[in-house]
């Protein structure tokens, strides 16, 4: 799940592509199905051809018992281009229907200019799922996949091919998505519930990574993650000379916080009085380790790898890159 999740996070276009997608598809499944429209108070002229039958029969009939010719000539038109067509079906298949009132019902109606020929009788249009629904769902769902595909390969694919350069922040994924996660299971009694790999570079002005810590079972423990503490020099990209390292437990009443410093920012006075409101300090070296603990968490953060930006400014004063291993138990 969390690479799917990092993945979609890097590229939102291509998040918002597939929601969008998937919530077309809901909506119209939802529509047809569920919540699909009930058809009430047709006119006849919808019924399916032996419905018409009995509806004429029952004109004929209605017609024999009150002889009400304006009642009779109304029902015959709301057949529509279908009355004249079923009164001969009605004739040549007159089941229980007297062929003597049939005679005299075409009489009447023939001689008020009721009844006359009208040429073949449509097909009638009735709701359901139909060939031509079906060739209507295929062509959504195909211009969907066309979509989709079209998205993908433009966002990610097609960025790549073309010799663009990523982002800092794909960069980033990219490295996180590479580190090998420490095994701890010759060191540590239990499993951690949870381990993240999170990597900064140089360029991604809005470093902030957040990760939810939950049990095995699902269960939401709190959450944790790492995001730009402070920067040194001007001028874009931002150089950070500082990040905060955090961890929020659920049944705990603060969020814990540690600040991972490059050396000229450790070793600064002026960086260190600025920096010490939020926490504890640590130098950030080659695969050191640091605990957070709450009340009912403790994570492990380890740094993987780093690397220093080269420039104007002091010797290692800034994050060319950084990658940090966050390891997470439950007490």
């Amino acid at each position: 799940m969390e690479p799917i999740l990092n993945f979609f996070k890097e590229r939102p276009a291509i998040a918002a592509i597939i929601t969008f997608a998937v919530g077309l598809l809901l909506g119209l499944l939802l529509a047809w199905y569920p919540f699909a429209v009930t058809w009430i108070d047709q006119p006849v002229d919808n019924l399916r051809a032996d419905l018409r039958m009995e509806y004429m029969s029952m004109t004929v009939d209605s017609f024999r018992v009150n002889g009400d010719l304006t009642l009779a000539t109304k029902r015959y038109n709301d057949l529509g281009a279908f009355a004249f067509q079923t009164f001969q079906d009605l004739k040549a298949n007159p089941g229980k229907v007297d062929p003597v009132l049939l005679q005299i019902f075409e009489t009447q109606m023939t001689d008020a200019g009721v009844m006359k020929p009208t040429g073949d009788a449509p097909t009638p249009t009735t709701p359901g799922f139909s060939l031509g629904t079906a060739l209507l769902w295929g062509a959504v769902i195909a211009l969907l996949l066309v979509g989709l595909g079209a998205g993908f390969y433009l966002f990610r694919g097609g960025t790549r091919r073309s010799g663009a350069p990523l982002t800092a922040a794909q960069q980033a994924a990219d490295m996180s998505r590479s580190v090998e996660k420490t095994d701890y299971s010759a060191v540590a009694s239990t499993p951690p519930v949870a381990q993240y790999v999170t990597t900064y570079v140089l360029g991604d002005d809005l470093f902030d990574d957040s990760f939810s810590i939950d049990s095995q079972a699902g269960e939401f423990l709190g959450e944790c993650g790492v995001g730009i503490s402070e920067t040194i020099g001007v001028g874009d990209p931002k150089k950070v000379t500082a990040f905060e390292v955090w961890m929020f437990d659920k049944n705990d009443i603060q969020t814990v916080t540690k600040v991972l410093m490059s050396p000229h920012a450790f070793n600064d006075p002026s960086f260190r009085t600025k920096l010490e409101s939020k926490g504890e300090m640590f130098l950030v070296e080659p695969h050191k380790q640091m605990m957070l603990e709450t009340q009912t968490l403790q994570m492990v953060v380890t740094v993987v790898d780093s690397q220093f930006g080269q420039g104007a400014l002091p010797s290692n004063s800034y994050f060319d890159r950084i990658t940090l291993e966050l390891a997470i138990w439950s007490k």
